[in-house]
Protein backbone atom coordinates (compact mmCIF):
# COMPACT_ATOMS: atom_id res chain seq x y z
CA UNK A 1 0.00 0.00 0.00
CA UNK A 2 1.33 3.07 -1.16
CA UNK A 3 2.01 6.11 1.51
CA UNK A 4 -0.23 8.15 0.04
CA UNK A 5 -3.17 5.44 0.34
CA UNK A 6 -2.11 5.05 4.36
CA UNK A 7 -2.44 8.36 4.90
CA UNK A 8 -5.77 8.84 4.09
CA UNK A 9 -6.87 5.52 5.61
CA UNK A 10 -4.91 6.77 9.00
CA UNK A 11 -6.52 9.94 9.00
CA UNK A 12 -9.95 8.58 9.24
CA UNK A 13 -8.21 6.48 12.24
CA UNK A 14 -7.47 9.97 13.69
CA UNK A 15 -10.80 11.51 13.40
CA UNK A 16 -12.44 8.04 14.30
CA UNK A 17 -10.85 9.22 17.63
CA UNK A 18 -11.03 12.53 17.98
CA UNK A 19 -15.03 12.24 17.22
CA UNK A 20 -15.13 9.26 19.68
CA UNK A 21 -13.93 11.16 22.57
CA UNK A 22 -15.68 14.96 21.34
CA UNK A 23 -18.81 13.14 20.42
CA UNK A 24 -19.93 11.09 23.26
CA UNK A 25 -19.82 10.52 27.38
CA UNK A 26 -18.06 7.73 26.64
CA UNK A 27 -14.05 8.26 25.88
CA UNK A 28 -12.32 7.02 23.04
CA UNK A 29 -13.98 3.35 23.17
CA UNK A 30 -14.69 2.82 19.58
CA UNK A 31 -18.21 3.43 20.34
CA UNK A 32 -18.91 5.04 16.66
CA UNK A 33 -17.76 1.93 14.77
CA UNK A 34 -21.06 -0.12 16.28
CA UNK A 35 -23.16 -0.82 13.63
CA UNK A 36 -26.24 -2.01 15.21
CA UNK A 37 -29.10 -0.13 13.49
CA UNK A 38 -30.74 3.51 13.50
CA UNK A 39 -29.87 4.51 17.11
CA UNK A 40 -26.50 3.44 16.58
CA UNK A 41 -23.86 6.54 17.60
CA UNK A 42 -21.86 6.65 14.07
CA UNK A 43 -25.80 7.64 12.46
CA UNK A 44 -25.58 11.02 14.48
CA UNK A 45 -25.46 14.23 12.47
CA UNK A 46 -21.68 15.03 13.37
CA UNK A 47 -20.78 11.65 12.67
CA UNK A 48 -22.20 12.21 8.85
CA UNK A 49 -19.76 11.94 6.36
CA UNK A 50 -17.19 9.87 8.88
CA UNK A 51 -15.09 7.38 6.54
CA UNK A 52 -13.14 4.82 6.41
CA UNK A 53 -14.63 2.06 8.57
CA UNK A 54 -13.76 -0.61 6.41
CA UNK A 55 -10.06 -0.13 7.23
CA UNK A 56 -10.47 0.11 10.77
CA UNK A 57 -12.21 -3.71 9.99
CA UNK A 58 -9.30 -4.70 8.28
CA UNK A 59 -6.86 -3.55 10.82
CA UNK A 60 -8.77 -5.77 13.43
CA UNK A 61 -9.33 -8.77 11.17
CA UNK A 62 -6.04 -9.20 10.69
CA UNK A 63 -5.05 -8.64 14.58
CA UNK A 64 -7.42 -11.47 15.51
CA UNK A 65 -5.28 -13.73 12.89
CA UNK A 66 -2.67 -12.90 14.45
CA UNK A 67 -3.34 -12.52 18.29
CA UNK A 68 -7.23 -12.95 18.51
CA UNK A 69 -8.97 -10.89 21.77
CA UNK A 70 -5.76 -9.27 22.68
CA UNK A 71 -6.30 -5.73 20.62
CA UNK A 72 -9.43 -3.56 21.24
CA UNK A 73 -10.71 -1.44 18.64
CA UNK A 74 -10.38 1.30 20.73
CA UNK A 75 -6.92 1.14 20.79
CA UNK A 76 -6.68 0.26 17.12
CA UNK A 77 -7.77 3.98 16.24
CA UNK A 78 -5.51 5.92 18.74
CA UNK A 79 -2.90 4.04 17.12
CA UNK A 80 -4.56 5.44 13.75
CA UNK A 81 -4.53 8.39 14.68
CA UNK A 82 -0.46 8.62 16.00
CA UNK A 83 0.47 7.25 12.28
CA UNK A 84 -1.57 9.51 10.63
CA UNK A 85 0.08 12.30 12.54
CA UNK A 86 3.52 10.77 11.51
CA UNK A 87 2.94 9.62 8.28
CA UNK A 88 1.43 13.76 7.01
CA UNK A 89 4.90 14.72 8.93
CA UNK A 90 3.96 15.13 12.11
CA UNK A 91 5.80 14.57 15.29
CA UNK A 92 5.75 10.75 16.30
CA UNK A 93 4.14 10.47 20.03
CA UNK A 94 3.27 7.42 22.24
CA UNK A 95 -0.08 5.79 22.23
CA UNK A 96 -1.49 4.73 25.75
CA UNK A 97 -2.70 1.24 25.02
CA UNK A 98 -4.70 -1.53 27.27
CA UNK A 99 -7.89 0.37 26.32
CA UNK A 100 -10.91 -2.30 26.00
CA UNK A 101 -13.99 -1.66 24.07
CA UNK A 102 -17.18 0.41 25.21
CA UNK A 103 -20.46 -1.99 25.36
CA UNK A 104 -22.93 1.13 24.59
CA UNK A 105 -23.74 2.96 21.42
CA UNK A 106 -26.19 5.17 20.83
CA UNK A 107 -27.13 8.45 18.99
CA UNK A 108 -28.19 10.31 22.00
CA UNK A 109 -24.43 10.26 23.60
CA UNK A 110 -23.46 12.69 20.60
CA UNK A 111 -25.82 15.09 21.78
CA UNK A 112 -23.01 16.90 23.68
CA UNK A 113 -21.02 16.80 20.29
CA UNK A 114 -19.02 19.87 19.61
CA UNK A 115 -20.99 21.57 16.66
CA UNK A 116 -19.58 23.62 13.84
CA UNK A 117 -21.82 26.43 14.63
CA UNK A 118 -21.37 26.45 18.25
CA UNK A 119 -20.44 29.71 19.81
CA UNK A 120 -17.19 29.95 21.53
CA UNK A 121 -18.59 30.10 24.47
CA UNK A 122 -20.11 26.66 23.75
CA UNK A 123 -16.89 25.25 22.57
CA UNK A 124 -15.03 26.20 25.70
CA UNK A 125 -17.84 24.27 27.93
CA UNK A 126 -17.84 21.38 26.03
CA UNK A 127 -14.16 20.85 26.48
CA UNK A 128 -14.37 21.17 30.26
CA UNK A 129 -16.95 18.90 30.66
CA UNK A 130 -14.14 16.47 29.37
CA UNK A 131 -11.80 17.58 31.59
CA UNK A 132 -9.35 19.63 28.65
CA UNK A 133 -8.86 23.21 29.16
CA UNK A 134 -8.32 26.46 27.16
CA UNK A 135 -5.28 24.68 25.11
CA UNK A 136 -6.57 22.00 24.67
CA UNK A 137 -9.41 23.33 22.34
CA UNK A 138 -7.15 25.32 20.24
CA UNK A 139 -4.45 22.08 19.73
CA UNK A 140 -7.22 19.31 19.32
CA UNK A 141 -9.20 22.45 17.02
CA UNK A 142 -6.00 22.44 15.03
CA UNK A 143 -6.24 18.57 14.17
CA UNK A 144 -7.80 20.18 11.20
CA UNK A 145 -5.01 20.90 9.95
CA UNK A 146 -5.33 16.77 7.81
CA UNK A 147 -8.04 16.22 6.56
CA UNK A 148 -11.56 16.67 4.72
CA UNK A 149 -15.52 18.30 5.71
CA UNK A 150 -18.31 17.11 3.87
CA UNK A 151 -20.26 20.42 2.22
CA UNK A 152 -23.08 19.74 3.99
CA UNK A 153 -21.21 21.22 7.22
CA UNK A 154 -20.30 24.18 5.03
CA UNK A 155 -24.13 25.09 3.91
CA UNK A 156 -25.44 27.85 6.83
CA UNK A 157 -22.23 29.38 7.21
CA UNK A 158 -21.72 30.40 2.96
CA UNK A 159 -25.41 30.78 2.26
CA UNK A 160 -27.58 31.63 5.37
CA UNK A 161 -25.35 32.42 8.41
CA UNK A 162 -27.45 33.99 11.66
CA UNK A 163 -30.34 33.37 9.42
CA UNK A 164 -28.70 36.42 7.71
CA UNK A 165 -29.26 34.77 4.04
CA UNK A 166 -25.40 35.52 3.18
CA UNK A 167 -21.92 34.39 3.90
CA UNK A 168 -20.02 34.38 7.47
CA UNK A 169 -18.62 37.98 7.18
CA UNK A 170 -15.47 36.72 9.12
CA UNK A 171 -14.49 34.67 5.73
CA UNK A 172 -11.63 36.56 3.80
CA UNK A 173 -13.25 37.85 0.78
CA UNK A 174 -10.76 36.78 -1.29
CA UNK A 175 -11.59 33.37 0.28
CA UNK A 176 -15.37 33.26 -0.02
CA UNK A 177 -15.07 32.76 -4.04
CA UNK A 178 -13.10 29.56 -3.53
CA UNK A 179 -15.03 28.04 -1.16
CA UNK A 180 -18.46 28.86 -2.65
CA UNK A 181 -16.98 27.19 -5.81
CA UNK A 182 -15.90 24.26 -4.01
CA UNK A 183 -19.57 24.03 -2.24
CA UNK A 184 -21.76 25.87 -4.26
CA UNK A 185 -25.21 26.09 -2.81
CA UNK A 186 -27.47 23.17 -4.67
CA UNK A 187 -24.20 21.22 -5.08
CA UNK A 188 -23.53 17.85 -3.70
CA UNK A 189 -23.48 18.20 0.13
CA UNK A 190 -21.16 14.98 0.41
CA UNK A 191 -18.26 16.85 -1.67
CA UNK A 192 -15.26 17.66 0.78
CA UNK A 193 -13.07 19.83 0.45
CA UNK A 194 -9.68 20.05 2.80
CA UNK A 195 -10.32 21.68 6.36
CA UNK A 196 -6.58 23.19 5.90
CA UNK A 197 -6.46 26.02 3.09
CA UNK A 198 -3.34 24.79 1.25
CA UNK A 199 -2.07 22.76 3.44
CA UNK A 200 -4.29 20.11 4.02
CA UNK A 201 -2.32 16.95 3.73
CA UNK A 202 0.56 18.50 6.10
CA UNK A 203 0.40 18.42 9.87
CA UNK A 204 1.58 21.98 10.67
CA UNK A 205 0.54 25.13 12.49
CA UNK A 206 -0.89 26.59 9.00
CA UNK A 207 -4.30 26.18 10.14
CA UNK A 208 -3.46 28.57 13.11
CA UNK A 209 -2.31 31.30 10.49
CA UNK A 210 -5.31 30.52 8.15
CA UNK A 211 -7.72 31.09 11.54
CA UNK A 212 -5.74 34.41 11.94
CA UNK A 213 -6.59 35.60 8.55
CA UNK A 214 -9.76 34.81 8.18
CA UNK A 215 -8.89 31.61 5.69
CA UNK A 216 -10.47 28.88 8.27
CA UNK A 217 -12.82 26.94 6.09
CA UNK A 218 -14.84 25.70 9.69
CA UNK A 219 -17.11 28.25 11.57
CA UNK A 220 -15.86 26.48 14.75
CA UNK A 221 -12.50 26.87 13.95
CA UNK A 222 -12.68 30.86 13.14
CA UNK A 223 -15.09 31.39 16.12
CA UNK A 224 -11.43 30.79 18.00
CA UNK A 225 -10.39 34.13 17.11
CA UNK A 226 -13.79 35.39 19.07
CA UNK A 227 -12.37 34.88 22.75
CA UNK A 228 -9.80 36.94 23.42
CA UNK A 229 -7.54 33.87 25.82
CA UNK A 230 -8.12 31.52 23.19
CA UNK A 231 -6.93 34.06 20.74
CA UNK A 232 -4.18 34.43 22.50
CA UNK A 233 -3.57 30.74 22.53
CA UNK A 234 -3.37 30.64 19.06
CA UNK A 235 -1.22 34.28 18.57
CA UNK A 236 1.55 32.48 20.98
CA UNK A 237 3.06 30.30 18.33
CA UNK A 238 3.69 33.23 16.31
CA UNK A 239 5.73 36.13 16.78
CA UNK A 240 9.66 37.03 16.43
CA UNK A 241 10.98 34.92 19.35
CA UNK A 242 8.22 32.18 18.70
CA UNK A 243 9.97 29.63 17.89
CA UNK A 244 13.17 30.15 20.91
CA UNK A 245 10.47 31.11 23.65
CA UNK A 246 7.19 30.34 22.50
CA UNK A 247 5.05 27.32 22.77
CA UNK A 248 5.65 24.21 20.79
CA UNK A 249 2.72 23.37 18.75
CA UNK A 250 4.46 19.33 18.37
CA UNK A 251 4.74 19.26 22.05
CA UNK A 252 1.47 20.49 22.42
CA UNK A 253 -0.43 18.43 20.42
CA UNK A 254 1.43 15.20 21.85
CA UNK A 255 0.34 16.28 25.40
CA UNK A 256 -2.88 16.90 23.69
CA UNK A 257 -3.40 13.58 22.57
CA UNK A 258 -2.55 12.00 25.16
CA UNK A 259 -4.79 13.74 27.48
CA UNK A 260 -7.63 13.10 25.09
CA UNK A 261 -6.62 9.32 25.01
CA UNK A 262 -7.08 9.02 29.17
CA UNK A 263 -10.70 10.12 29.02
CA UNK A 264 -13.25 7.44 29.97
CA UNK A 265 -10.80 4.65 29.23
CA UNK A 266 -12.73 1.54 29.68
CA UNK A 267 -10.80 -1.23 32.00
CA UNK A 268 -12.31 -4.40 33.65
CA UNK A 269 -16.00 -5.59 33.22
CA UNK A 270 -16.65 -1.73 31.75
CA UNK A 271 -15.50 -2.86 28.36
CA UNK A 272 -14.44 -5.93 26.88
CA UNK A 273 -12.02 -6.78 23.41
CA UNK A 274 -14.53 -7.19 20.65
CA UNK A 275 -13.98 -9.62 17.49
CA UNK A 276 -15.09 -7.27 15.10
CA UNK A 277 -15.54 -3.56 15.84
CA UNK A 278 -18.92 -2.70 14.19
CA UNK A 279 -20.76 -5.51 16.79
CA UNK A 280 -21.27 -6.01 20.36
CA UNK A 281 -19.64 -9.53 21.03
Amino acid sequence: MNNSVLFNHNYNGFHFCVDDLMLNSQGCDGSILIDNGEDSERKANGHQGVQGYNVIENAKAQLEIMCPSVVSCADIVAMAARDAVDLSHGPVYQVETGRKDGLVSRMELAARMPDVQDSIHILKQKFIEKGLNDRDLVILSAAHTIGTSACFFMTRRLYDFASSGGPDPSINPSFLPELMSSCPKRGNPNDRLPMDHGSGDIFDKQIFQNIRSGFAVLQSDAKLMDDPTIKGIVDSYFGLLSPLTGPSFEGDFMSSMVRMGRIGVKTGSSGDIRRVCNAFN
